[in-house]
């Protein structure tokens, strides 16, 4: 284990200059071990196998009050990223242990069953192509924009009955809510961002509210709906916890998959694997091992919180109850003891990522995510011909812990229709 009294290695994650490539400061990271930063309760872990069992850990919990120290801006980099106790979500299952956690994830979990999920796929295609259309008539394309924020979100709009009219208002609040992920200090400017996000907070739930109030008169075959009739029919979910968890459902259910879209495209347009987009659109199967490749080269959720509720015991370093445990997922999906040439991008190495994480908080969202991925790609390459990146900086959000191109913005020859010649649309994936 590593001690370090001076956390400025860590507070480099902040630094913009990071985003365009934070992996060689992953790497000197994780040469240190596990580390301890300085005398605080707060431990980074980096190594594949200290972060797997970690997260397959039932000490490690999610429940913020088991800390030792106040889960907010701190004079040490708070790592574990939360910003107050009002921007906690305590009431989300992000931040429950079993078996609150069980009783709301099973409550969620039928709109996510493998079944339900291929029942979503025409839609998706057709959102997808839809996105193309628009992009052909204008003759311009920027893949984030035009592409890899658009489906999700309405995705996940429509799957819980959210107005897409509102899109503009909920992608403000969206933007702002997952900057309370990553790690801050304790600055005058981080006070006032964090003011910022409690307020982006508090009119997401209000606006949840009064969708809410209007779902109860005029039921629909949505998940809010069914949330509703859960909390009214039952006592398995409280009214907070109904709030709470469309919030959620809301930010989770299309940030990551965004920059899950955005990354593996950025990779397959990088020189040197130009002919793996070629090979998406000709052979489909071929994209589930590219887009698990993407998951583990460059992951849309960088690094992880738990807090140890009791003593957790790993090879190189013992944690006590109350320590904050930052797994940087980013930096072991590199680890060399675990993947051979960890920086070079390969989809025939088979999938090993920890980007959904593992054990019992392991991705809801996964299944819906990797779909909405294989769709857009997909049809992204059998249709757009010739894409290439538009410029060579690629301007990156300004999140530490998600991470994706700000846009994305392409060259192409020509976007093919999405129907044949023929008259006849394009067959499903």
């Amino acid at each position: 284990m590593t001690t370090t009294p001076n956390p400025g290695i860590f507070a480099s994650l902040l630094d913009p200059a990071q985003r365009a490539d934070p992996y060689p400061l992953y790497a000197q990271i994780r040469e240190q071990g596990p580390i301890r930063l300085g005398n605080t309760p707060v431990v980074v872990l980096s190594a594949y196998r200290d972060c797997a069992a970690v997260l397959r850990d039932r000490a490690a919990s999610v429940e913020r009050h088991h800390a030792s120290i106040p889960m907010g801006p701190t004079p040490v980099h708070d790592l574990a990223g939360t910003l107050s106790s009002e921007l906690s979500g305590t009431a989300s299952m992000l931040f429950r242990d079993p078996p609150d956690h069980t009783r709301l994830r099973r409550l969620v979990a039928k709109a996510f069953t493998p079944t339900v999920v291929r029942g979503l796929e025409p839609r998706i295609t057709a959102i997808t192509d839809a996105a193309l259309d628009r992009a052909a008539e204008r003759g311009e394309l920027d893949l984030v924009q035009d592409l890899a924020y658009p489906l999700p979100i309405t995705v996940i709009c429509e799957l819980l009955g959210v107005p897409l009219r509102d899109e503009p208002q909920l992608r403000r609040w969206s933007t702002l809510l997952a900057r309370a992920l990553d790690p801050v200090s304790a600055t005058t400017a981080g006070r006032t961002e964090a003011t910022t996000m409690v307020r982006a907070n508090n009119e997401l739930h209000e606006y949840f509210e009064q969708l809410v109030r209007h779902r109860r008169t005029r039921p629909s075959n949505d998940l809010l709906s069914a949330l509703i009739a859960a909390e009214e029919s039952t006592d398995t979910l409280t009214h907070d916890e109904l709030i709470s968890t469309c919030a959620l459902l809301l930010i989770a259910g299309h940030e990551t998959t965004v920059n899950l879209i955005a990354n593996t495209a950025l990779a397959l347009l990088r020189p040197g694997h130009r002919h793996q987009l070629a090979d998406l659109g000709a052979a489909p199967a071929f994209t589930g091992a590219v887009i698990e490749e993407s998951l583990r080269y460059d992951p849309p959720v960088q690094l992880v919180p738990r807090i140890a509720r009791d003593a957790i015991t790993l090879p190189n370093i013992d944690i006590a109850t109350g320590d904050l445990i930052v797994m940087l997922i980013a930096a072991a999906n590199r680890d060399p003891d675990v993947f051979t040439e960890p920086d070079r991008y390969d989809p025939a190495r088979g999938d090993r990522h920890l980007a959904f994480g593992l054990g019992q908080h392991f991705c809801l969202g996964a299944p819906l995510a990797r779909l909405e991925a294989t769709v857009a790609l997909t049809r992204f390459a059998r249709r757009v011909h010739n894409p290439r990146l538009a410029c060579g900086q690629i301007a990156y959000r300004e999140h530490v812990t998600l991470r994706g191109p700000a846009r994305l913005p392409l060259t192409f020859t020509s976007i093919a229709p999405a129907t044949r010649p023929d008259g006849h649309a394009e067959p499903a994936l």
